[in-house]
């Protein structure tokens, strides 16, 4: 046997012992004689490097260095999910999405293990990149640690998987390691880790891949996402995933209504105890993906997706006073300072306590022993008070009448739950935090300026608002505490790259009170200048896509403003993207203005997203629900016959997908 051909042959068994002992749980050979057989492939390439391979399995053990983690944008989104508490919540789930798709609905029920998500793309049964879900738009390249998990497979078993697809799932540590880890910190004297799940994902981003190497790391995979998958069904993903090597956890269960749903919750509520993982609840998706596909997501989650959280850990501490915060909205939240208490594997100091009517209708005041919850939330929520512990000298609780920062009279708007403080341009925390907001990544992204240093500028009379940011200089910056010459040119040439953030995102980094990056998008989408925006009233704003009464009302009290509209003018002085670029307007046309049009089935030459990018790119509303103001339905094979007979009550037309792309030529 040649040299080439013993290199693949050792490459082939030692994947196949790896995935017996880590996926199958079912060792094949002995701990030394497969450390034997990666001892003499290792040799073997060290002589031999023209027969590289990037995913050989020695180069599981790491020992790749990443000082900085570059930042890359997931090609499919990576959203969050819709959390529910009771059957009630499960139902009203039920009943919202067979108004939107027509059949039988299955479910597939699975466990929501406690980890760090990943998303993992292959190309040809390889692993080419791993992807932390960062804000779920873009994520950390992780691939040299990832690739040292060794239930994580760098090359597909079989030959049946798509040419390129994404698989998502949970890096989640074991706790018997993460309790030898612990043992192994205690005994030379380091501090112990807080809990499996934070350790996890600290794992993820350390330099050092032969650290995350040592590390007894674990990776479930349950989602896969591309395009051509040749896959009907959720439940199928999971079985093809698993013959093409993944780790996939058999607690998957296909069920038909929602009574059985909750027969597994029931079930796993009590036998997750006996799981050697953290788990936090179970994952209800619809099952067929033709239905998800027509269900869709909202701004945030998926339609088709609901995670039932199980029963929140509480525990009861002493309340020790109330503090106000300010945003950059000039809300107020009121904060509850605790007694530090662990809960959940972390020490917690501070609650939220909402707004004026939650103190009023818990009755909390100073001293009180209270009961604090850390759910589905990150943070902790305050539950009730341990009336029985209360001391007789107690006053109930004042809500604060002015703002506790520029003492400006606070007003509360009708229907508005919270307090404002409306000294909007004089308030410092309202001034630093919108120009936080601005930098963020989600907005202008401004690399070298971060939360801390906007503070520092802002207090030390630098800058009053986020224009000012383009005329700051590199002699101004660096007597600023911890700015040293590189981190003062990394600042100001960050903010220069920001003139080329496109108009949508400028949109949503503006701060406007409601806008969000969803409502952002429609807006510029919309109007394609800020000037159009500017001068939209509110009647024309609410016959936009998704925008209601309350944003409509925001953005117009938001352009009426003098200051607000001096900055934009700067904005616009500095070279600020404010319109779409010549690029973005490409393909961009008003035909379907004015139509509301619903989708329904499969179509042959485009896909759905095309579809739905079609008609918004022409100026169309798309709606996910037929009613009298639908103006058609592009109807494709498969449409459900509930649909077609409301749209036959409602007299509304059906065009084929070919009349649909004949109308828009």
């Amino acid at each position: 046997m040649g040299t080439k051909e013993l290199i693949e042959t050792l490459r082939t068994e030692l994947r196949e012992h790896n995935y017996n002992y880590y996926v199958l749980d079912s060792a094949t050979i002995s701990d030394y004689e497969f450390d034997k057989k990666l001892k003499e492939l290792q040799e073997l390439e060290a002589k031999h490097p023209e027969f590289f391979d990037a995913n050989s399995p020695t180069l599981r053990v790491g020992g790749e260095i990443t000082k900085n983690f570059e930042t890359v944008v997931h090609e499919h989104r990576m959203y969050s999910l819709d959390n529910s508490y009771s059957k009630e919540d499960l139902q009203d789930w039920e009943t919202r999405i067979k108004k939107l798709v027509d059949g039988e609905i299955q479910y597939i029920c699975e466990l929501k293990y406690d980890g760090a998500s990943i998303s993992l793309t292959y190309e040809n049964g390889n692993l080419i990149k791993a992807v932390t879900r960062g804000d779920g738009v873009q994520g950390d390249n992780v691939t040299a640690n990832i690739k040292t998990i060794k239930s994580i497979p760098l090359q597909l078993k079989g030959a049946d998987y798509p040419v390129k697809f994404d698989i998502r799932g949970e890096i989640v540590l074991p706790f018997d390691g993460f309790n030898k880890m612990n043992e192994e910190r205690i005994e030379i004297g380091e501090e112990p880790y807080r809990n499996p799940r934070n350790t996890a994902s600290g794992s993820l981003k350390l330099q050092d891949s032969a650290e995350v190497a040592k590390r007894p790391l674990e990776c479930f995979l349950y989602n896969i996402t591309g395009s051509n998958l040749n896959i009907k069904t959720q439940f199928e993903s999971l079985e093809k995933a698993r013959a093409w090597g993944f780790k996939v956890p058999n607690a998957a269960k296909l069920v038909n209504s929602i009574d059985e749903v909750l027969e597994f919750v029931d079930y796993w509520n009590v036998n997750r105890h006996h799981l050697p993982y953290e788990t936090d609840g179970v994952v209800i998706k619809v099952n067929g993906l033709q239905q998800q596909e027509e269900l869709g997501y909202t701004a945030k989650a998926p339609r088709w997706a609901m995670a039932y959280k199980f029963k929140a850990e509480q525990v009861s501490t002493k309340l020790n006073s109330i503090t106000y915060q300010v945003g950059r909205t000039g809300a107020i939240t009121p904060v509850a300072n605790l007694e530090p208490v662990e809960l959940a594997g972390t020490t917690v100091k501070r609650a939220s306590l909402h707004n004026a009517d939650q103190i009023e209708k818990l009755d909390i005041r100073v001293g009180d022993e209270v009961y604090v919850e850390k759910g589905g939330e990150i943070i902790p929520k305050i539950l009730g008070v341990d009336f029985t512990k209360r001391i007789h000298v107690s006053q109930p609780t004042v809500y604060i009448t002015h703002c506790p920062e520029c003492e400006t009279e606070l007003v509360r708007q009708e229907g508005e739950a919270q307090h404002y403080c409306p000294n909007y341009n004089g308030c410092k925390p309202q001034i630093i935090g919108r120009i936080q907001h601005f930098i963020s990544r989600k907005a202008m992204d401004i690399e070298g300026l971060g939360g801390e240093t906007v503070a520092l500028l802002v207090n030390e009379g630098l800058i009053s608002d986020y224009s000012d940011l383009y005329e700051l200089t590199k002699e101004e910056v660096i007597p600023l505490e911890r700015m040293a010459e590189k981190s003062a040119d990394n600042l100001i040439q960050g903010i220069a790259l920001s003139k080329n953030i496109p108009f949508e995102r400028v949109l949503f980094a503006l701060g406007i009170r409601y806008v969000g990056e969803t409502v952002a998008k429609k807006l510029a989408k919309h109007y394609k200048s800020i000037e159009a925006i500017a001068n939209a009233t509110e009647e024309d704003l609410v016959n936009v896509d998704e925008i209601g009464v309350k944003i409509a009302r925001s953005v117009s009290v938001f352009f009426k403003s003098e200051v607000n509209l001096h900055i934009i003018d700067r904005l616009k002085q500095f070279g600020v993207q404010l319109e779409l670029s010549e690029e973005q307007l490409i393909g961009q046309t008003n035909i379907l203005a004015g139509d509301v049009i619903v989708i329904s089935g499969v179509f042959e030459n485009v896909s759905r997203n095309d579809l739905k990018k079609l008609i918004e790119d022409n100026g169309g509303k798309l709606s996910s629900s037929i009613s009298s103001k639908t103006s058609y339905i592009v109807a494709g094979s498969n449409m459900g016959p509930s649909k077609k007979e409301k749209a036959d009550k409602l007299g509304v037309q059906l065009i084929s997908e070919n009349e649909f792309l004949q109308k828009i030529q």
